[in-house]
């Protein structure tokens, strides 16, 4: 396999992979990181490779592996602080909760939206998902891709301003 092959077989997964990496690894740096020393396996084994059926699920799995790994391999630093005792400069620890708490109440009324909106703003807004890649898994056209997105959007973001103004009164 030359390089135009190997580019054209794996590097169409790459964002996938990056956004699963980030989940995993909880960071921009390590997840690039995992991403690079995957397509690097990838390229050294590219000749070994067998007829892949789903290059999306090999890439995947090769992608979750090289994570555990690299997290397997992490030792805490006997110079450090354990990391639950490190003090975040930035921003203050209300600020970080109060942000966290913001994410769960999306994330809850995300799962509280119809199936259909759930799906598309999952594989769009969280996934990353191209809007003629929703087309495909989803057999809906662009136009009611986009409308339910929106939808879902509009949902979630007045129920937001609900909770949100609720607690300021």
């Amino acid at each position: 396999m030359n390089a135009a092959e190997f580019k054209q077989q794996f590097l169409p997964y790459s964002k996938r992979l990056y956004r699963i990496a980030f989940r995993m690894m909880g960071n921009e740096q390590d997840a690039e990181d995992m991403v690079q020393d995957t397509f690097l396996k990838l390229w050294k084994k590219r000749d070994d490779l067998p007829e892949l059926e789903n290059v999306e699920a090999y890439c995947t799995t090769l992608l979750k592996n090289t994570c555990y790994d690299a997290i397997r391999a992490r030792k805490p630093d006997a110079d450090s602080p354990p990391e639950e005792l490190n003090v975040m400069e930035e921003r203050s620890t209300s600020d970080v909760v109060e942000q966290r708490d913001e994410v769960n109440t999306v994330k809850r009324l995300i799962e509280m939206l119809p199936d259909l909106q759930r799906q598309i703003i999952q594989m769009k807004d969280v996934e990353d998902y191209s809007y003629e890649e929703i087309e495909e898994r989803t057999g809906l056209t662009m136009v009611n891709i986009r409308v339910t997105l929106s939808r879902a959007r509009k949902k979630i973001r007045e129920q937001f301003m609900q909770i949100r103004n609720y607690g300021n009164r």
